[in-house]
Formats: C-alpha cells, structure tokens, sequence
C-alpha cells in the first residue's frame, strides 16, 4: 500500500463533509420540521428537529459554514441545488484521483451511485467485500496494492433488524438494477423454488450479491421489505455490518456509501478465511492479504480501533475466537 498526500487527505475530507451535508438534507427533504442550533464550545451545529414515530428527534446537519447556510436556505426555500452540488463533488472527485487514488471501475460506480441514489444506505444498506475495501483505502489515507482491490463483484448487505431514522421507506432493488438497463437478469439458484439473490450480465463477470446475517442456521433465501428484494444469509456478516461508518466512493461522480469499520472488517476477513474449503484458495489468500493491509495500517494510526473490534468479537463467543485465533496463526498477524 502507498500512501496518499496530505492534500489529497484534505481533498477527501472536505468532499465526505460536503456530501454527509447533502445527504441530510435529502434525508429530511420530505420531513416536516424545523431547522435548529446549538453551541457547543463557541462553535454553533446545525440540526433538523422533525416528530417521528419514536418521539422529538433531531438529525445532525453539520458544523456552521457558508455552504450548510445555504444549503439550509435552499431547503427553505425549495431550490434545486443540486446539479451545482453535483458539478462541485465531481470536481472534487476530480482532484482526488489526480492525487494518485484509484476510482471505482466505471460499470461498477454507476451501479453503486444508482443504489445510493435510490435511498438503499439510508435503508440499512452496506457495502462489503473487496468493493468496501477499495472505497476504505482513500477513507484511511491509502491507496491499496492492485493485486488486493481487484473485483468485479458488487456485494450489498442489508439486515432485517434495521432501525433507521426515517420509517417505513423501501427501495426496490430489482428494480433500480434494472432501471439501469445494462443487461442484468437474477441468477437462479440450485433449488427453483428458491427466490434469486444474485444479478448478472451474459458475457461478464460484473455481478451483484445480495447479503443478509444468518439467523438460527437459516440458510435459504431471506426477503428483506426494505429493499424488495432476497438476499443469502451469511454466517459472521452481523459482526461485519454492525456499526457501518460513511465512507466515499471515489468516481466520475462521487457519492456517500455506507461501510464497515476497518477494523472489523479486517477481524472479519481473518475468521471467514477459516471457512474457505481447498477449492476456494485464491479467495481464502485474498482474505488473508486484505487483513494483513488493513490491520497494518491501523496498527499504526489507529490502533484503538483493532482493540475495540477484538472485544467485539471475544463477546460472540469461544468459536469466533478460536477461528481468529487460527486464521492470525496461519497469516502469522499478532493482534
């Protein structure tokens, strides 16, 4: 892994900032309620105060500036702002790939810009697999080695526990793949009584893979409301997607997605290794390099956090720790 410059750090951070602020405000675009302000320290936060269901809420906007200003006027006011946003992320996007970060394959972002586009991270949607760990790298000031961030898969997990901040929202996913006409169709699965969780194009290898926790041993297909959509059921993915963290997906035309945290997704790669049979080789070396990448880093400048997902997972059980405990040992990865 390389290094990012410290501007192109600053460059991320200033775009992550400016679309969490978008996003926000697209989140209460259709929300009752009024604007309002705390001082905390002499700084003054922008916050939204709306009745839900569960009670008074209010969702954090941002730090007071001139672009949240406006922003806010413009929700006052029912400007459309956003193809001038947009205009401003690409750019932003622009200079950061410039700075040496690797975007996102194009088929692969268009895809991904459509589901956030669509509401899905705002419905519990995350990303996982080897997409997550390119769009981590620039989140964590790096940029991976080519032979660990390859992929042409696109992996959405979703839980049926979600709790969200707005309720009673859906995203069709089938169809928001299909809106894209790129030639998708679902996968069938072995048993035809069984709903597809997968998409794919004839002649490619591009594919997306929909996720969920396994609950009780239950293997079949899992239909998730929210995203109108079935997804396969994973053993360990709970521990991967709990918690996720707002990352941004470096593009043509860059945008908000949700992740795990890096560390957990390290721990998580460690213990799936442990599941892979001799057939799934390749994978099971691609696990273990992501993890060695990953937990290097943050070795360095975030150690806490391996700390933190370590307790998380001695909390799952003796069999978790065993299996992490056996992938470090292979790897040779002290934690």
């Amino acid at each position: 892994m390389e290094r990012i410059g410290g501007e192109t750090v600053v460059l991320y951070a200033d775009l992550r900032e400016r679309l969490e602020m978008f996003e926000a405000m697209r989140t209460i675009a259709h929300i009752p309620g009024e604007f309002t302000t705390k001082s905390v320290k002499g700084r003054l936060y922008h916050y939204f105060q709306t009745t839900l269901t569960g009670g008074r809420t209010q969702i954090y906007i941002g730090s007071d500036s001139e672009e949240i200003l406006r922003l806010i006027e413009e929700r006052k006011s029912g400007a459309k702002g956003v193809s001038a946003d947009e205009k401003m992320f690409q750019r932003l996007g622009s200079q950061i790939i410039a700075g040496g970060v690797a975007a996102i394959m194009p088929d692969m972002a268009r895809i991904i810009k459509r589901l956030a586009d669509s509401g899905v991270f705002k419905l519990g949607g995350v990303m996982v697999g080897t997409v997550a760990y390119q769009i981590l790298g620039p989140h964590l000031g790096v940029v991976w080695d080519g032979g660990s961030r390859m992929t042409q898969d696109i992996d959405l997990a979703g839980d049926t526990r979600v709790a969200i901040a707005v309720p009673d929202l859906q995203a069709d996913v089938p169809g928001i793949i299909e809106s894209m006409q790129m030639g998708f169709f679902p996968v069938p699965r072995l048993s035809h009584k069984e709903p597809s969780t997968s998409y794919a194009i004839r002649g490619k290898t591009l594919r997306i893979d929909l996720l969920t926790p396994e609950r009780r041993g239950v293997t079949a297909p899992v239909f998730l409301r929210r995203f109108n959509a079935s997804a396969t059921p994973l053993k360990y993915l709970d521990y991967l997607i709990e918690e996720p963290i707002n990352a941004v997906m470096i593009s043509g035309t860059p945008c908000l997605v949700k992740v795990p945290q890096p560390a957990r997704y390290a721990l998580h790669k460690l213990i799936v290794s442990q599941e892979r049979d001799a057939a799934a080789t390749d994978k099971k070396r691609k696990d273990l390099l992501q993890a060695e990448n990953m937990l290097a880093l943050l070795r360095d400048d975030r150690p806490g956090d391996i700390e933190r997902a370590w307790i998380a997972v001695t909390k799952r059980g003796a069999s978790w720790v065993k299996k992490l405990e056996s992938a470090c040992k292979e790897a040779r990865i002290d934690l």
